[in-house]
């Protein structure tokens, strides 16, 4: 019988962990520190693949017989890229920006088999169209889910799911943060099956 590779996650998020339990049962979690800053005339898209091979080839060595898998999400509203708000008061601020407009996340995903060197990217592209929010609405979401650790400043698996008027996108995962329909492809690639 067939062994299948050993899986990493270069992340310490507890949303890609959460989102990785769904398709595997066993892996193990590092943290990839990585200079997330934008280079000059980079696209979003861009940004956010560049990010996701950075962080599955900065454990490389420290995983050297893996599939390690990176994955980074940038999200803008219009020129704006949109971090993570840290705290209440630029939760609520970016959510009052955000009000009655159209956020697009871009969701890249790397496999690295260390072991080869080979890897393989993808990018999930979603539009979330925000309604028109009250400040009334925009503080009691805030003071309820606590979105300081998401980019936007929402939780798409928790009430921010109110906050929408409607999402376009191929896969609802990709928003928390991992797109698994394109990570599941990319796992196949490498001959790691799901099922």
């Amino acid at each position: 019988m067939k062994v299948s590779p050993k899986i990493v996650l270069a992340s310490s998020s507890p949303f890609r962990r959460v989102l990785l339990e769904k398709i595997c049962s066993t892996f193990e979690c590092a943290s990839a520190d990585v200079d997330e800053c934008q280079h000059d005339d980079e696209s979003p898209i861009n940004l956010s693949a560049r990010l996701a091979n950075e962080k599955a080839h900065a454990l490389a060595q420290q995983f050297p017989n893996h599939l390690i898998i990176g994955s980074d999400q940038v999200a803008m509203l219009g020129d704006t890229q949109l971090h993570k708000p840290g705290n209440s008061e630029n939760s609520i601020a970016q959510l009052k920006q955000s009000s009655g407009q159209q956020i697009v996340f871009y969701t890249s995903v790397c496999v690295l088999n260390s072991e080869t060197s080979e890897y393989k990217t993808d990018v999930d592209i979603c539009h979330v169209n925000m309604k028109s929010l009250t400040l009334s609405e925009i503080e009691q979401y805030v003071s309820i889910d606590k979105p300081y650790g998401c980019a936007a400043a929402f939780k798409s698996e928790g009430l921010g799911i109110a906050l929408f008027e409607k999402i376009e996108g191929d896969d609802p995962n990709a928003l928390v943060g991992l797109p698994l329909i394109k990570l599941i492809q990319l796992l196949n690639h490498f001959d790691y099956k799901v099922l």
